[in-house]
């Protein structure tokens, strides 16, 4: 782990979080999820963490000379969250690992958006993943449980 982070590094770190594995993406949004589980964050919490997110990732790719340093991981957060937001809690875990997957392969939108610069590019194709997975969750929840389907098939 890198010592003496700045407070930009602390926070877009999670604390130094990301330095703890090959896969600090996976693990921020780990830990978002565990925190969601103890308290569904309203949605102003959600964007006050991505304004935080978006100034600390900004300042720490500047500190270490890097666009998308692997370590930030306050992105992931706030895309795990809006991912989960409102949604029934019954759909929280798919809505982690379909954001993953998004995050992971980042399909348009989401691979358009993180070229923006700095912070607002490394926060900004979490929180379109996140939006993403969540209308997806949010349509298969009609289909399925809001009588979508019987509608679809003229029922």
């Amino acid at each position: 782990m890198k010592r003496n982070l700045s407070i930009a590094g602390k926070i877009s770190t999670l604390a130094g979080l990301g330095f703890f594995t090959s896969m600090p993406g996976t693990l921020g949004s780990g830990v978002a999820f565990a925190l969601y589980l103890l308290w569904a964050v309203p949605w102003w919490g959600i964007i006050a963490v991505m304004l935080l997110g978006i100034w600390a990732a900004d300042l720490y790719g500047k500190e270490t000379c890097q666009k998308d340093p692997k370590e930030v991981v306050i992105d992931e957060v706030v895309g795990t969250w809006i991912s989960m937001y409102g949604l029934p809690a019954g759909f929280w875990v798919p809505a982690l690992f379909l954001f993953r997957i998004i995050d992971i392969i980042k399909p348009i939108p989401v691979s358009t958006v993180e070229k923006l610069p700095g912070g607002l590019g490394i926060v900004a194709d979490d929180v379109v993943g996140g939006i993403m997975t969540n209308l997806l969750l949010w349509g298969i929840y009609w289909l399925y449980c809001g009588g979508g389907l019987q509608i679809l098939l003229g029922r």
